[in-house]
């Protein structure tokens, strides 16, 4: 494998290794510089797993431990999912929003379809539901039957009920 794109950061990190000093009675907790970061970032770029000779040539060149270094990897796996998971969560969130949007607009589409189904059978039914002779309309019989079912005319029936022409 060839590290040669990772010298010149790993010069950097080698000059501005800061080595903090430990603290009396607490656990001493040493920062990664910016270099040894955006080493370890290029690294990581290139290949989110990290192999044993990799991990070598890293830490020796990063002033680190292996175990540093393979640690930093796995945290970096971790964030790496989570920034996924959030990403992921944004854009199904996204299309939950357009897909209500699209639903509340065939609702109110539904709607005024119905009440144009209302006002076309208002048009042809006669006001009190009787007919000249006394009986029951058929086109009235048609749309009470069932109506816990609304059931609808034929679009061809309908638009001959319409129609001015005999």
């Amino acid at each position: 494998m060839d590290f040669q794109c990772f010298d010149i950061l790993i010069e950097e990190t080698q000059q501005n290794q800061d080595l903090s000093k430990p603290l009396t009675g607490q656990r001493r907790t040493r920062r990664l510089t910016q270099a040894q970061v955006r080493l370890l970032e290029t690294s990581f770029t290139n290949d989110h797993k990290l192999q044993s000779e990799r991990k070598l040539h890293l830490a020796s060149k990063l002033g680190l431990s292996p175990r540093q270094v393979a640690i930093w990897y796995q945290n970096r796996r971790a964030r790496h999912k989570t920034q996924t998971v959030e990403f992921d969560y944004r854009s199904i969130q996204l299309k939950l929003e357009d897909v209500l949007v699209e639903k509340r607009r065939l609702e109110r589409e539904v709607g005024m379809l119905k009440h144009e189904l209302n006002r076309a059978q208002e048009m042809l039914l006669p006001p009190s539901g009787v007919d000249d002779r006394g009986s029951s309309s058929s086109l009235q019989n048609y749309y009470n039957y069932g109506t816990e079912n609304v059931t609808e005319l034929p679009a061809e029936e309908l638009y001959t009920c319409l129609s001015p022409w005999p």
